[in-house]
């Protein structure tokens, strides 16, 4: 094939795309994978050529392994990637992706999948989250996390300090950032049950009437005259990727426990029903410019400063 000036299929500097090494690892395999297809080697073809194993190839394109510098010119040179801009571009993404993420000091004590889920976070353009239980994550409050990490945990002081700071610096970086559009939809139950003081949820309550104005969240509620209605089977959250990446959808289903959370990734059928679950709760929630009329009602029903 003859040398191609094809530029990545993202079409965009390495600073537009790049926010942690996650997108930079993600982006790459899809890179790679469209210039592949593009030189028509199937895998096994492109393998035979650099007298590498099958299995790393493989491997290289699932993220299963990393890729050195060396190997990755060998594969651009094989698939007649030879515009420097565009090789160079790709080097960066590979050396970013080597770079430590944020979380990358708090891995050793996570379970994997909730390390999977923060890359998946940092790295989404758009996110649908469904909480019945719990004011999400990103939504909390330093007080209100705490009562809800310490659920988990009670005796491990350390460990309910450690998942406190990583859900503020999780918020940090994501309201810093603020060009992530962000869906929330919670169950009435979440903002009605008390975690911690009434104080605590009084300021939570407030923060939720915060947040709904930034421009780029939005946040709904399902009232109990609702009744039943698909969300109550579980907490789940939708993260939707860039054009051009390696996967359009994940979810993310939190089934009451750590160890019952369950990551699906590129299941296209799985990735749709969630999305139109999703589409069927905001239908029936009370829209995101009514959240100061629902929030104040529950505020003076359970939480007022003169209630307690």
């Amino acid at each position: 094939m003859a040398g191609t000036t094809r530029p990545p299929l993202g079409g965009t500097a390495l600073v537009d795309r790049g926010r942690n090494p996650v997108t930079q690892q993600r982006q790459l395999r899809a890179e790679l994978r469209a210039a592949r297809e593009a030189a028509k080697l199937r895998q096994k073809d492109a393998a035979d050529r650099l007298e590498w194993s099958l299995s790393k190839l493989i491997r290289i394109e699932t993220g299963a392994v990393g890729i050195s510098l060396t190997d990755l010119r060998a594969l651009l040179q094989l698939y007649g990637v030879t515009d420097e801009s565009t090789v160079e571009q790709l080097v960066d993404m590979a050396r970013s992706g080597k770079q430590q993420a944020w979380w990358d000091r708090y891995r050793p004590r996570l379970p994997q999948p909730f390390v999977t889920f923060l890359g998946l976070e940092d790295s989404t353009t758009l996110i649908r989250q469904f909480q019945p239980l719990f004011v999400p994550g990103l939504l909390q409050t330093e007080d209100y996390a705490r009562s809800v990490v310490s659920l988990y945990s009670p005796d491990d002081t350390d460990g309910i300090e450690r998942g406190v700071e990583i859900r503020m610096e999780r918020q940090d970086k994501f309201y810093d950032k603020g060009d992530q559009q962000a869906f929330f939809i919670l169950d009435e139950s979440a903002l009605r049950r008390q975690i911690g003081t009434p104080q605590v949820m009084r300021k939570q309550l407030v923060r939720l009437k915060e947040l709904n104005r930034l421009p780029f969240v939005s946040i709904q509620v399902i009232g109990f005259d609702k009744g039943l209605h698909r969300g109550m089977e579980s907490a789940f959250t939708v993260f939707e990727f860039p054009a051009g990446d390696d996967q359009d959808h994940a979810i993310y289903i939190d089934q009451a426990g750590k160890s019952r959370s369950i990551l699906i990734q590129n299941s296209p059928e799985d990735a749709s029903r969630y999305v139109e679950a999703f589409i069927e709760l905001e239908a029936v929630a009370t829209p995101s410019d009514e959240l100061d009329i629902f929030i104040d009602r529950i505020i003076t029903d359970s939480f007022n400063e003169g209630a307690h």
